[in-house]
């Protein structure tokens, strides 16, 4: 959308132009720009670095190195080019590189960006009064590192990473710097394109609600591998089905019968846990896997009395497989002082499952 100017009572567009035409440097001038006033980028960052280089091992700089209210880092990365380049590989190289920086290093690096005897101590007031803290026993920086994007366009290629990024926690704001010429004045409309600012507070939202989902996800992943563990070890005693498997983050953890296309599992949902074996081989027609259940159902009788209870026999409609199962009282919100007695009772009938199992398996003419 160009930028127009009102002339004799007519909109006029004024001519775009581009940074590299116009001999703007990146260094020289954007950089200078935004350190004098870094309030184009946001209303509560402060600069605390320039050309910020505090690391060993390499000659990488960060064009500017900020603070926001909430004591995170920013970086911020300058182009001067009309798709950006590769500024956000760039910049998630910087911003790993500063992510433990400590507020004393923060303080460092904006006494020598102040400079003088006293810059230190300037330094330190300066950031106390920013972050609105009374000492500097108060703040901790949080480890989080934003990164802003400064360029006077970007490439699709770039716009899709950052979106990309973004949905996976890592903050990425992109602001087009477009500069016009009015006469012998440059003119710079700076625009925020990612995110857009009406909605930057949804996506903030959205972030935040699969951050809690990641959160769940990992803790019930962690308690899916202790569960699973212990009930391997403790299976060693009194079967060997289990002796040659790993534990798993997943709900469900498997084995073999002797036999290729049936797979015995146990797996756990909220409130209830199960003994099952699985019929599906991939390598054969879906009938095949009808015509094993089927066979095996013609033995139902002789198979749930081997077992000792009646079992449930599901053709599973829609599904290539078929499954004939157990089920027992008790799933993954057990509290951890009745592990041994849920892992006991599975380990239990998953020993009496396969022992009614094997042999009519075995003896399939199919």
């Amino acid at each position: 959308m160009p930028l127009y100017q009102v002339n004799s009572g007519r909109l006029t567009a004024l001519p775009p132009t581009n940074f590299v035409a116009e001999r703007f440097m990146e260094r020289k001038d954007l950089q200078q720009l935004l350190r004098a006033d870094i309030a184009s980028l946001g209303d509560e960052l402060m600069v605390i670095g320039e050309e910020f280089g505090d690391w060993e091992d390499s000659k990488r700089r960060i064009d500017l190195l900020c603070l926001d209210k909430k004591a995170n880092l920013v970086v911020v990365e300058i182009k001067r080019t009309e798709d950006g380049g590769h500024m956000e590989l760039q910049a998630i190289r910087y911003a790993a590189m500063v992510a433990s920086m400590t507020l004393d290093r923060s303080i460092a690096s904006y006494a020598r960006l102040l400079r003088g005897d006293d810059a230190k101590e300037r330094a330190t007031k300066e950031i106390l009064d920013f972050l609105e803290a009374d000492s500097v026993d108060e703040i901790e920086l949080t480890g989080e590192v934003r990164i802003i994007l400064v360029s006077g366009d970007f490439s699709s290629e770039l716009t899709t990473a950052v979106i990309w990024l973004n949905k996976r926690n890592i903050d990425i704001t992109c602001i087009r710097f477009q500069p016009y010429k009015l006469g012998d004045t440059m003119l710079i409309d700076v625009a925020q394109i990612i995110p857009l600012p009406e909605a930057a507070d949804y996506e903030v939202k959205v972030r935040e609600q699969e951050q809690e989902v990641r959160k769940v996800r990992s803790v019930r992943q962690d308690f899916f591998r202790k569960f699973w563990s212990q009930l391997i070890d403790r299976s060693r005693s009194s079967t060997q089905i289990l002796a040659n498997r790993s534990t798993s983050s997943d709900h469900w953890l498997s084995a073999g019968i002797g036999r290729s296309g049936f797979s015995l599992n146990l797996s756990l949902t909220e409130d209830r846990a199960r003994v099952e074996c699985y019929i599906r081989d991939g390598n054969k027609p879906d009938e095949w896997n009808t015509a094993a259940f089927e066979a095996l159902k013609g033995q139902l009788e002789t198979i749930e009395t081997s077992f000792g209870h009646s079992l449930n026999w599901d053709d599973l409609p829609g599904r290539k497989g078929c499954r004939i199962s157990f089920d027992i009282p008790g799933g993954w919100r057990t509290p951890a002082e009745g592990w041994i007695d849920l892992q006991d009772q599975l380990i239990a009938e998953l020993v009496r499952f396969e022992a009614a199992l094997r042999r009519p398996i075995q003896q399939l003419a199919i």
